[in-house]
């Protein structure tokens, strides 16, 4: 239980259909942090009023401590990828480290039969096993963060408002009397204050470089370091007068540079993705897949041109922009989700850089 309208109503819709429901919500904030750089979700309110909802559905409820597991698995990537140069989406790693591994894991040695949660999945029981489907809702679809779910975990799992609609949940919450029917969502990153640019600001250090050309290693601009900037960007680049639009072609923190191009010079024909999780057996996986490379991406068919335990290849059908190393390939056949691995970076062929004299010298 989150203390969202979510949660809150898949508790009460279980209860109703005779489960014995236990409600638990994960703690992951440090004792250090200040009240006013909570979001809405995953606080010590939001805590509270899950406490209250428990209270109002007739379940006992639980805060479990996941410091050092959030820490661990989710901040410290998250802060390590910016440095690398890459865009991470750490909600993905939330589901699939902590909240779908750790803790399926806790339910089942405390005696508990699933562990069920207010994402808008349905699960489908079928003759090769469990799956997951999108949602009925497709502007609240979340099976994209899921991808990485182990597929011992998949039968344990509960969506009971995934056949529903956002505003019929808000409907059946008020029914409840339940005080989080018009708690509004949370939108930002549960553990980042503000901006994510200011958290990566106060995390890794800033590191001065130069804003090149892609096509002929021309200084453009200047920047203060790589890890402020993503795949795509065309604004804010702090560019040295010019009339040509540019966007983020590549980042290299190695030599604190941000390769800059035109618009075909961000369009991926494919991609190659690492660190990849089947939720269906690998000889299974069909040669063509849809792949949906950012959350709110149209999916796309692709051509699976390899696929092995630690990763995959795509060829897409039609060229797609900004495909950016770190985010998520989910894959999927229809309305089921069959995986997904996180994106690798193109091996590009860049401008050769001149010896540093000067001006460049001091920056570096």
């Amino acid at each position: 239980m989150s203390g969202g309208v979510d949660s809150s109503v898949s508790a009460a819709l279980l209860k109703e259909q005779g489960y014995s429901v236990v409600g638990a919500m994960m703690r992951f904030w440090p004792d250090d942090k200040r009240v006013d750089t909570f979001d809405s979700c995953c606080s010590p309110d939001a805590a509270y009023e899950a406490r209250r909802v428990a209270d109002q559905v007739g379940v006992p409820f639980y805060l479990l401590d996941y410091r050092e597991q959030f820490q661990q698995h989710i901040v410290g990537p998250f802060l390590k990828e910016y440095a690398a140069g890459r865009t991470p989406n750490p909600c993905v790693n939330c589901n699939t480290k902590v909240k779908f591994d750790e803790l399926v894991k806790k339910a089942k040695l405390l005696g508990c039969d699933y562990v069920a949660t207010g994402h808008y999945v349905r699960r489908v029981d079928g003759p090769t096993g469990t799956e997951f489907h999108r949602g009925d809702d497709p502007r609240k679809d979340q099976t994209y963060f899921l991808w990485g779910t182990p597929v011992s975990a998949l039968p344990y799992i509960l969506f009971p408002v995934g056949t529903l609609e956002k505003p019929h949940v808000r409907e059946l919450a008020e029914q409840h009397g339940l005080l989080t029917a018009q708690k509004p969502e949370s939108q930002n990153i549960c553990f980042v204050p503000g901006t994510v640019k200011d958290f990566v600001a106060e995390h890794i250090p800033r590191a001065a470089g130069y804003i090149r050309e892609i096509g002929s290693g021309e200084i453009v601009g200047e920047h203060m370091g790589t890890q402020f900037y993503t795949l795509g960007q065309k604004k804010g680049l702090g560019l040295y007068h010019t009339h040509a639009v540019r966007h983020v072609v590549h980042l290299d923190p190695g030599s604190k540079t941000v390769w800059v191009g035109d618009y075909a010079d961000c369009l991926w024909t494919g991609l190659r993705a690492s660190a990849a999780n089947y939720l269906l057996p690998l000889a299974e996986l069909p040669d063509v897949v849809e792949v949906q490379v950012r959350y709110r991406a149209t999916p796309v068919r692709a051509r699976v041109l390899h696929r092995d335990d630690a990763g995959f290849e795509l060829a897409f059908e039609q060229p797609q922009f900004a495909v950016a190393p770190g985010q998520s390939a989910v894959l999927y056949s229809g309305s089921r989700l069959l995986g997904g691995g996180l994106i690798e970076d193109h091996v590009r062929t860049l401008p050769a850089l001149p010896a540093t004299t000067g001006k460049e010298a001091a920056l570096r």
